[in-house]
């Protein structure tokens, strides 16, 4: 039986956080071997708004040794750097040609970062979606691992999909339309210095996440220094206690055990009983991650034969694909 294909990224700006982590990448890894899959790092979609070229690179390798160090499996899994695939940035302006502009006038994150960046917002940052689009479409992907943030740019995805076979597939589907695949399980990791908000590599305040390579000290100083309230006994799901609740899910999902099981232990708990507690099982959970990435960095021969084979993968398959939507729009094959 062919196994679907999933395809996912993430950016490389700045270090990955436990948010990352816990709403995807650990997700990925224990689906892994259900699906064909191939996992991006999405240097592209980077410099659609301002970023550090002299850390770029560096961070793009970062990045996909992290993959490695969480547990993706090269027999289950491609990796590969979505600029090192120039059909990516071909695709996107094929599909910028059919997308009517208002589709990314209306998008909330256009809206929202627009908004924050003024007059300096990049035409790239309008167009993020029809490169997601492009990214998403070019591996005939049957399921996209998204948050509830991204379920706008899929279902994006999937009009542009519908709107080009329509329009030029002579009743042939050219583009797959992909569906998304939502785990609620963990799927929002709030900040630690406000419970109401996304944990996100943007936020200016180093000790709003904790990232995936943070030293022990550096945990338990952030954990120290993170949001709570002023009651005693801590509990599970109460909209009033945002940061309680945030902190029980990363206590429950970096120890392991049940809802139920942290309840009970911590319904009786001060914050100054728990702290060290989640601190405790955050560093034990993040100890092999670290290891894995240190050998996978000291080796820079295996990384860069893994990203090599990924480029040759990723790449035959996106051809194939470009190749289909250029003769679709009449292009000619060169010869």
């Amino acid at each position: 039986m062919v196994k679907q294909r999933v395809l996912s990224g993430v950016q490389p700006t700045g270090n990955l956080h436990i948010g990352n982590y816990l709403g995807a990448i650990r997700n990925w890894v224990e689906d892994q071997k259900e699906y064909d899959n191939f996992f991006c790092v999405v240097d592209l979609h980077a410099i659609t708004v301002p970023h550090n070229p002299a850390t770029l690179s560096k961070d793009t390798y970062t990045i996909a040794a992290l993959y490695l160090a969480c547990g993706i499996d090269l027999d289950d899994s491609t990796i590969f750097v979505q600029s090192h695939i120039p059909a990516h940035s071909e695709l996107t302006w094929l599909l910028n040609c059919i997308t009517p502009l208002n589709w990314l006038t209306d998008m909330i994150q256009f809206k929202e970062k627009s908004v924050k960046q003024g007059e300096n917002v990049g035409t790239g940052l309008l167009d993020y979606p029809v490169l997601m689009a492009a990214d998403i479409l070019l591996y005939d992907a049957d399921k996209v691992p998204v948050g509830e943030d991204q379920k706008q740019h899929l279902e994006l995805t999937r009009d542009i999909a519908v709107r080009f076979n329509h329009q030029f597939g002579n009743e042939e589907k050219i583009l797959k339309l992909p569906d998304p695949l939502i785990r609620k399980e963990g799927a929002r990791v709030m900040s630690l210095a406000d419970g109401t908000s996304k944990m996100s590599k943007s936020d200016p305040s180093e000790l709003s996440r904790i990232s995936l390579l943070d030293p022990p000290d550096v945990v338990t100083k952030k954990i120290k220094r993170c949001k709570t309230d002023p009651v005693k006994g801590l509990e599970f799901d109460n909209p009033e206690r945002p940061e309680c609740n945030n902190l029980l899910t990363l206590y429950r999902l970096f120890s392991g055990k049940t809802k139920e099981e942290v309840a009970v232990e911590c319904q009786d708990m001060g914050w100054g009983q728990f702290k060290p507690l989640l601190t405790e099982a955050t560093i034990e959970a993040l100890k092999p991650i670290q290891t894995k990435y240190q050998e996978v960095m000291d080796d820079k021969g295996y990384l860069e034969s893994v990203l090599a084979e990924g480029r040759q993968k990723a790449g035959a398959v996106a051809n194939q694909t470009l190749a289909k939507v250029k003769a679709a729009l009449g292009y000619s094959v060169p010869i």
